[in-house]
Order: C-alpha cells, then structure tokens, then sequence
C-alpha cells in the first residue's frame, strides 16, 4: 500500500476502505507520510468529498492515533455537548451543571479563542484560580464529584486532528464538512462521552454562514456518529446576532452566573435548556425533549444547577466568591458606553462585527500566542427588538490593556441597525436532527 495510490484514488473519486485510512493517519502521525502528501490527500477530500462511512472510518482511525480517556468507573451516562463556535456563546458553562444537576456525567473537553468567535477554556479561566489543565485521573475525579468537569486537549488525545488541522489550516483545506466531522467527532469520543449533541451555529457570527451550509454539517455529524455506534443529535441555531447580552470572557461569566440564579437572557435559556434537554434524551433520562425541558426548568429553578456550578469551581481550584458575588473581579479600567444615533427599535446586531469588536477590546486572539484579557469585552444594552431613544447607550464596550478602543467602536457602530418598526427577536432554535429524521441508524 503506497500513500500515493490511495491520494490518487480519492482524487478520481474513489471511495477509501478503513485498511487505507488507517494506513495513512497512522502513517501521518508517525512521520512515514510527508505534510506533502496529506495535503495533497486533504486538498483531493476537499473536492471529492467523502461518504458518511469514509468519514466515519477517518475518525476512527483519529481516534485511534493516540490515548483515550478511560471513563468506565465513573457511573452515569456520560454525554457531552459540542458548539461549532460563536460570539457570546457561554452555553456550555450554564449547560454542564444543569444537565449534571439532571442525573447527567458530562465530560467537556473545550478550546480556546480564535479570531471572532470566544473560547471556553478562557471564559472558564478569568474565574480567578480556575484550572482547565487536568490530568486524567482529576478530570475523573471531578466527574464523579460533580457530575461534570471542564478540560482543554491533551496532547496525547488524538494527535492526528492536531497534525491535520494545522496542515489544513495553512492549505485551504479548513472548509471541508468531512474533514471537520471527523475533526470534531474523534476529539470529542476520544474524551469518553458516550452520546453526544452538537449545536450547529448558523449565520454572520458563525463559521456555517447558511442553512444549508450548516444542514450540511449537522447531517454529517449525526450520520458519522451513527455509522461509530454513537448516538447523536444535532441542533442547529441562529448566530446571526450575539447570543445573550455579553461577549467577553468574565463579562460572559456574570450572565452564566444570573442565569442559574433564574435571571438570564431569554434566548440564552431557551436554547440551553433545548440542548439540554436533548442531553437528557440522549442519557435516557427523559422520554423526550419537552419533558426533558421541563426537568432541566425545575433543576434551573430549585438552584440545584447553580450549587452543582459553584461545587465545579472550587473543585477545579477557582476562588467562588469571585463567582457569588461577579461584580468584584475582573473589571476594566476603561468603560465607555455608544450612543443611538437616532430613536427607534434595534432591529438587528451582526455577531460577526461584535465579535470582531470584542477581540480588538481584548476579547480574544487573532493568533494563538496572543493573550486574552479576562475584563474586556462588550455589554449589548439593547439587543433586537428593543426600543431606543437618541443617545441612549445601545452597548457598553469594556476595555482591556492593549485593546484597540477605537476601531472596536467603529466596528461596533456599524453592528447596530435600527429601524422605525418593532421587530420580534428571531428563534434561536432553528432545526434539530437525529438519525430517526434522517431515515437510518
């Protein structure tokens, strides 16, 4: 078997057997496949594409190029959830303990900040004293002490997706629906969730900027996750505009922190609670998403959710008073608020330009190496729907050291468009899928 017949045969169309992409991840990773060749054979799986079944063998080949996590004494069904990536998007700080206070194991392995869309890993992280670098044994733990514990990638953990990703990062290959299902889906089943439910975002602050864009990858998540044996559901939501009221990583922190003492954004809980209770679903511990909901309401509103979040942060090592009372720590220096320029009603604020905003204030990083500063970021004072009067403050924009105020400003400004009609705030929730929508297993 030669690396190049087989980048020859995908770039005819052919399909790859689970022999061959095997031999090629397992060669890739230990160094007897060149970067010249796997971009080649990226750049054919870019135009060729791959069937449901390629797809599923190159993520069980990823899988399989390095250490798993071991989860097996820990009790309880263990599910995860998997956002492809936003702007204010704290979902999964309020989703984890809810869903652990529902009978849930949720094992999170999350990423950081890159370009417009926030990371978790750093929202988690401006809690002051919050540790996300856990070993194996403490990541196990924790689950079993709290019902849900949050990590960021082991280098051992499938390191076929981190040798691939850079590659397809610096050859045009990113956008690619087989290559970042499987990017996703070995990451997230190497970590030992059982089941698994993925929030597709769609829209300007998403990466899937279209419905059919992001109906393409949610199909291949499921139908992959099928053909591992894995159960899976796919939500795909709205990111046309900001989810929530904060985009910034303490900023985000203190709205995760009203909405499990019941005063959240309506849409963030109405999607969180959706995606929850598909969780519940999932793990068999509820009949069905609307009586999933249900549960997930009466454990968000008995404060059980809230007691699980609280115990998580001081078991990773964060301070909790930095949480019970998130006025305190971090703040910026600099606060300045944007004036309407006229009266009217918000009809709409584009997430991409909040994004972009946010991570010139500080928010997070165009670069890897860059640092992301805890305080900055962006309040929405007025979102979508919601009456304004000339030079009322439509949006607070929150400084951190070294941030561009300016250009944040401009970009900001241009986010906001009002209008002289009210207009109802757009549904979060804009389809769901699982194998039984999709006609097979």
């Amino acid at each position: 078997m030669r690396a190049v017949d087989l980048i020859v045969k995908k770039r005819q169309g052919g399909a790859l057997g689970q022999e061959e992409i095997s031999f090629l991840i397992q060669g890739y990773v230990r160094g007897e496949i060149p970067d010249y060749q796997m971009a080649s054979l990226a750049m054919a799986v870019f135009f060729k594409g791959m069937s449901f079944e390629e797809t599923g063998f190159l993520t069980r080949a990823m899988i399989d190029s390095g250490q798993t996590m071991d989860l097996s004494a820990v009790p309880g069904p263990l599910v995860d959830k998997h956002s492809t990536g936003g702007v204010g998007d704290k979902v999964s700080l309020i989703l984890a303990p809810l869903a652990a206070a529902c009978g849930c194991v949720v094992p999170m392995m999350s990423g950081r900040a890159l370009g417009h869309t926030g990371g978790t890993l750093d929202k988690l992280e401006s809690i002051p004293g919050y540790r996300t670098d856990l070993s194996e044994e403490r990541f196990a733990d924790i689950l079993r002490s709290c019902g849900f514990a949050m990590t960021g990638q082991s280098e051992r953990i499938v390191p076929a997706d981190r040798m691939l990703y850079a590659l397809r990062d610096v050859t045009g290959t990113v956008e690619s629906v087989p290559l970042i299902t499987a990017s996703i889906m070995s990451k997230k089943f190497a970590e030992g969730a059982q089941a698994l439910v993925f929030d597709v975002k769609c829209g300007s602050g998403a990466f899937m900027k279209s419905l059919d864009q992001a109906r393409e990858l949610a199909v291949s998540l499921v139908r992959t996750g099928g053909s591992l044996g894995r159960r899976v559901r796919a939500v795909i939501s709205d990111m046309e505009q900001p989810l929530g009221r904060t985009a910034g990583n303490f900023l985000e922190v203190r709205e995760v922190v009203e909405t499990l003492r019941g005063a959240g954004p309506p849409d963030l809980v109405e999607l969180t609670l959706r995606l929850t209770a598909h969780m519940l679903v999932l793990g068999g511990l509820a009949p069905d998403v609307d009586e999933g909901e249900r549960q997930c309401r009466r454990r968000l509103e008995d404060g059980s959710a809230w007691e699980r979040f609280l115990a998580n942060v001081e078991a990773q090592g964060g301070d909790p008073r930095s949480v019970e009372e998130p006025e305190g720590v971090p703040r910026a220096g600099t606060a300045v608020d944007l004036p309407a320029p006229e009266s009217g009603f918000v009809e709409r604020v584009d997430a991409y330009r909040i994004g972009l905003a946010a991570g010139l204030l500080g928010a997070s990083r165009a670069r890897k190496e860059d640092p992301v500063r805890p305080e900055a970021g962006i309040e929405l004072l007025k979102v979508q729907g919601e009456a304004v009067e000339k030079g009322e403050a439509l949006c607070r924009l929150h400084l951190g050291k070294g941030g561009n105020l300016e250009e944040a400003r401009a970009l900001t400004r241009e986010a906001y468009r009002l209008a002289d009609r009210r207009q109802e705030p757009s549904k979060r929730v804009m389809e769901e899928l699982g194998s039984d929508d999709l006609g097979e297993n």
